[in-house]
């Protein structure tokens, strides 16, 4: 019995009655949800409207509910029906990564990867991970963006990326998304090699904190960390701050001002050694948490994903168990 158009609450839904619902019905909710139009639905299904009709008539009996309020220019989906739309697209979405897979193994086990990635260590070990897997699957794609964890954890949940290497930015992803811990991460000021403060002795957080800086953006983890820092002391940046996501822009603001950064240091190291920066000798109180790889929660990994996992697992234990 179909729930009346008050929202009337009725019996609870069965399993049996959701595996009714066969590929076509999904397909066209799926298509209903996007159009909110029964002609163009039925267009786009290459059946009459009438036959549409009675398609969302009889997924509606199905499910025991009405899931969209006819209008006059259209139909707009009620909770039930937003809920159930986005069942449908979860379910098309995951049928058509089987396919893909599947065609991939068949013919001969290449495919694609996506993977995201922050900077510093794990950019590192990204590296490292991503030419061992090419050596063992030669025929596979590999796709990497590089960004900041807040960014990469969207990009996860609307499946952009497969897998990211970083941390988690809210308590609150640990309920969407899973994660392995895989190593922590050490921190450094760093300047350009003209700066006044280098080779002097080791500066205090008051000192430093009134030279002009080059910060992260305030949703990022190296960003927190360093308003950390100051705050823990009383102390805030008094001169002239510059935010970027970007290290490269940054690194040739040092190059060109007298502005002190805090980086990882895994990430500035090469830079040091070429001499295109330099490490001010301060203590910091603080370093960056650790970072893992993250995946979907409640979604199996594909093949590519699980060896690329597989191998970043055997080079990060060597640096987890000196971390």
């Amino acid at each position: 019995m179909v729930m009346s158009p008050d929202g009337t609450p009725g019996k609870p839904l069965a399993l049996a009655q959701v595996s009714r619902l066969r590929f076509r019905h999904l397909q066209f909710l799926d298509i209903l949800g996007k159009t909110r139009n029964l002609r163009l639905a039925a267009e786009q299904m290459y059946i009459t409207q009438p036959a549409a009709t009675k398609v969302l008539m009889d997924i509606e009996e199905m499910l025991e509910a009405r899931l969209f309020d006819r209008l006059p220019r259209g139909m707009q989906p009620n909770e039930l029906g937003l809920f159930t739309l986005r069942y449908a697209h979860a379910a098309l979405d995951g049928h058509r990564r089987f396919v893909d897979e599947f065609s991939t193994l068949k013919q001969g086990g290449h495919g694609h990867l996506t993977i995201g990635a922050i900077t510093g260590a794990a950019a590192h070990l990204l590296i490292a991970a991503v030419a061992e897997l090419q050596r063992l699957r030669p025929l596979l794609v590999v796709k990497v963006l590089e960004q900041s964890s807040d960014q990469l954890i969207v990009w996860l949940a609307e499946r952009k990326i497969d897998v990211m290497i970083g941390r988690f930015t809210e308590d609150s992803q640990r309920d969407q998304f899973h994660y392995e811990n895989l190593s922590g991460e050490s921190l450094a000021i760093t300047a350009g090699v003209h700066h006044p403060l280098r080779g002097s002795r080791a500066p205090g957080l008051r000192e430093l904190s009134n030279w002009p800086w080059i910060v992260y953006p305030a949703s990022t983890a190296l960003r927190k960390v360093s308003d950390d820092i100051f705050n823990s002391t009383g102390l805030s940046l008094a001169s002239g701050i510059v935010e970027t996501p970007s290290f490269l822009f940054a690194l040739e603001l040092m190059q060109s001002t007298t502005m002190l950064s805090l980086q990882p240091a895994a990430l500035v190291d090469k830079y040091v050694r070429r001499g295109l920066l330099t490490r001010i000798p301060a203590e910091l109180p603080h370093r960056m948490p650790d970072f893992g790889l993250i995946t979907l929660q409640g979604e199996p990994p594909g093949t590519a994903v699980l060896a690329f996992m597989d191998v970043v697992r055997s080079l990060a234990s060597p640096q987890a168990g000196s971390a």
